[in-house]
């Protein structure tokens, strides 16, 4: 989860999870008129054509480079909003000349400033001229926005050939809980947003390439890997499968991030020794990395994601805004060293349940866990929500993989170069293997701890198993 964007006052951040406008009219996949190769992969083929179904807002722009080598500093991306994701040596790939359309769908809250919309449900959809029939969707990780995951998941996915679509989730910031009628509400929409842009990008590729997309995947990273159980959990008809790298785990009455993060809190205030940690399940040999997350993680993600599902909590802190000044944001609220979510009211559980997690996934699913992630620890997240999919009659549709040395955000890599490995080239790998399972029928790897290696391009490569690796 990335919680704030850097700025001068606050340097650790920079590691956090952190054309002509038109009025869209629906347009029918029908409308889209069959073409012969040639025609469907020209250059920005087809561009008068598109029209994303719903969306109040959209612009074309047909570009010459559709990654971050070229859009880097340009209207088209925000490589701010993707400080700290990944670590520096990473190698993408450039050159995919295609249709990149920006906009965003029907929404009543503005917390995104993104091009001066201040608008939320914003999106980007982007259309390679080269085009595998394949189309990818993600969702922003933590608070950030529909460009954050552009170095990490599009430049790579889009050299292959997919397509690529991403949403804000409807909600950005610290301050995201503010938005919706009631507790629960704010991250329902991300949700909602995912599946509203998933069905949309089908109907645009259709509207470019002469044809829907023959498969269609579901990724993400943190709230993007929530995101991704979910949607293969509620949505199955939508995707062939997906890989979800460290996704957030709510269920009703937990584990959630609400019973794992109130004792970081109290350890903040001095009310928790380090015993009490390694007990609410983070991690031994973590340790290394608690300070850090101590100033940029713990509290305010306590205080934010306690707002959202049980603000009746303590209404003062944070009140109406989590704050205007680092300082403010990344202040504390007492109270949640004391946090309980047991005793709760009912109201709260059923908040979360609007989000809830049941692990019946319906299509193909990889997990990568870190097992050194210090804000969302492994024996509190993944390892349950595996138990979770077993304990559904899922488990032929698993694939669980935990990265020793991982973190939350590989950003941390280039601090501990010694004691971490970036997650990156192994969800790389593990894409890969997602694609040969639904595709061709060849299993992923069995589950297993991927072990840190003692040599050898770490950030670049990462082998699922013996003879497997990035490609």
């Amino acid at each position: 989860m990335r919680l704030f964007r850097p700025t001068r006052r606050a340097p650790a951040l920079a590691a956090l999870l952190l054309a002509l406008a038109t009025t869209s009219t629906t347009a029918s996949l029908a409308d889209a008129r069959p073409a012969d190769a040639e025609a469907a992969t020209a250059h920005c083929a087809r561009q008068d054509r598109l029209d994303v179904p719903g969306a109040a807002r959209q612009q074309a722009a047909c570009l010459g480079d559709l990654t971050t080598a070229a859009l880097a500093g340009t209207s088209y991306t925000d490589t701010a909003d993707q400080a700290g994701l990944a670590a520096a040596g990473t190698r993408n790939p450039s050159g995919v000349p295609g249709i990149q359309i920006d906009g965003y769908f029907p929404d009543d809250s503005r917390l995104n400033a993104t091009h001066d919309w201040r608008h939320d449900a914003q999106f980007v959809i982007r259309l390679p001229d080269r085009w595998n029939g394949g189309l990818v969707v993600t969702g922003a990780p933590g608070t950030r926005r529909q460009y954050s995951t552009d170095a990490l998941i599009s430049d790579h996915v889009l050299a292959q050939g997919y397509a690529y679509a991403a949403t804000d989730k409807g909600n950005t910031g610290p301050d995201f809980f503010t938005d919706g009628r009631g507790p629960g509400d704010a991250v329902a929409e991300w949700n909602r947003r995912v599946t509203e842009l998933t069905r949309a990008a089908k109907r645009v590729a259709g509207q470019r390439y002469g044809h829907a997309p023959a498969r269609t995947y579901m990724t993400g990273i943190s709230n993007g890997g929530y995101l991704t159980r979910w949607q293969l959990e509620n949505h199955p008809e939508l995707y062939d499968g997906g890989v979800d790298w460290e996704g957030v785990l709510w269920t009703a009455r937990g584990p959630s991030p609400l019973t794992s993060l109130p004792v970081t809190v109290a350890r903040t205030l001095g009310r928790a020794d380090d015993d009490d940690l390694l007990t609410a399940g983070f991690a031994p040999g973590s340790q290394f990395l608690w300070p850090y997350h101590e100033k940029a993680y713990w509290g305010l993600t306590q205080k934010i994601f306690r707002a959202e599902f049980d603000p009746a909590y303590d209404r003062n802190c944070p009140g109406a805004s989590a704050g205007s000044s680092p300082e403010q944001i990344f202040a504390v609220c007492p109270s949640d060293a004391e946090y309980d979510l047991a005793s709760r009211p009912t109201t709260v559980r059923r908040a979360l349940a609007k989000v809830a997690l049941t692990g019946r996934i319906g299509k193909p699913l990889i997990t990568l866990h870190g097992d050194l992630d210090t804000l969302l620890p492994i024996r509190q997240d993944s390892d349950v929500y595996a138990r979770m999919i077993d304990g559904r009659g899922r488990s032929a549709l698993h694939r669980y993989y935990t990265i020793e040395a991982g973190t939350h955000t590989d950003g941390l890599y280039d601090t501990y170069p010694d004691r971490l490995r970036p997650i990156l080239p192994c969800y790389r790998s593990a894409f890969a293997a997602l694609t040969d399972w639904v595709e061709d029928g060849t299993a992923p790897p069995a589950d297993r701890t991927v072990p840190r290696p003692a040599g050898g391009d770490v950030v670049n490569s990462c082998a699922l198993s013996r003879g497997s690796d990035v490609r």
